[in-house]
């Protein structure tokens, strides 16, 4: 087949291409299939944008992390993702969220799943009490330590 140093050359160089699988089919009749996500989470310094042309600018609205002084406004205890992933809001598209603002919880009562690497994972309540706030979209990506809720 191939050496170990031919595989690290070889990963290395998808690593760097834009492809998502790569297979390849030896003398001998082995396959050697190498696969990664089309999406990639990539975290930079944001862009400067200098318009063209002098027209209106529409401002886009900033990610919905909650700044302190809404915190403190909402009053109560942050839910927060304990993972990077994709928030969900409900079980399935056609069922009713978990919770909205007014719900009262019980500690251990799903507020929400995360999605992380096709594994849809729970996020439970850590107290009793009622949701404040929902601080995030359905189908929104999701940092860790993101404020998904605010529980009072």
């Amino acid at each position: 087949m191939y050496s170990v140093e031919e595989i690290k050359e070889l990963l290395r160089a998808f690593d760097a291409s834009k492809a998502t699988r790569l297979e390849i089919i030896g003398e001998n009749g082995q396959v050697l299939t190498i696969a990664q996500k089309s999406c990639r989470a990539v975290v930079s310094e944001p862009a400067v944008v200098t318009p063209i042309y002098d027209a209106p600018v529409e401002k886009v609205p900033a990610a919905p992390f909650i700044h302190e002084e809404e915190k403190q406004e909402n009053e109560g205890t942050a839910v927060t993702s304990p993972m990077v992933g994709v928030f969900y809001a409900a079980p399935s598209p056609d069922q009713e969220p978990y919770v909205s603002v007014g719900t009262k919880v019980n500690k251990g009562d799903v507020l929400c799943l995360v999605e992380a690497m096709k594994l849809m994972n729970e996020v439970t309540a850590e107290q009793s009490g009622t949701i404040t706030a929902v601080c995030v979209d359905n189908g929104q990506v999701v940092e860790y330590g993101q404020t998904l809720f605010m529980i009072k």
